[in-house]
């Protein structure tokens, strides 16, 4: 009997942390989708709610600096992959973006890694490497 019960706990409790993961990653799809959105549409204050909070100034602040509300548009992006950490506190997605920066009449593409982290159950972008917002999210 006792046997039984361990069995049955052991059963329910991974039910419960596969059914986790997958709410996690849920969540994490949905906060990529609409950070991409918002950069799309050039709403760089709304962009700003999806960094971690210690990056969030510096990232308005360079907007402002470099004119991307008339001077960045976002054409394209699409999420290739995904990759969730063990104890799914962190993830790193690689998207392809496409963008232009005027000047510029040229677009660029670029596969862009961006590293999120859950605090306080929410989604965060903390690091991106390459794309239209490189260098400034270290």
């Amino acid at each position: 009997m006792k046997r039984l019960s361990a069995l049955f706990l052991v059963l329910v409790l991974g039910a419960c942390a596969t059914t986790s993961k997958k709410s996690s990653l849920e969540a994490l799809k949905t906060t990529v989708e609409s950070f991409h959105q918002v950069i799309r549409w050039r709403d760089y204050r709304s962009a700003a709610r999806f960094i971690v909070p210690e990056r969030r100034e510096d990232f308005q602040r360079a907007r402002i600096q470099l004119n991307d509300d008339q001077d960045l548009t976002v054409t394209d992006y699409e999420i290739e992959d995904v990759k969730l950490s063990e104890d799914g506190q962190r993830a790193t997605v690689q998207s392809r973006i496409q963008w232009m920066r005027l000047p510029s009449a040229s677009a660029r593409t670029a596969l862009v890694t961006s590293e999120f982290v859950q605090r306080n159950g929410a989604w965060l972008l903390e690091r991106q490497l390459e794309g239209p917002f490189e260098g400034e999210l270290p």
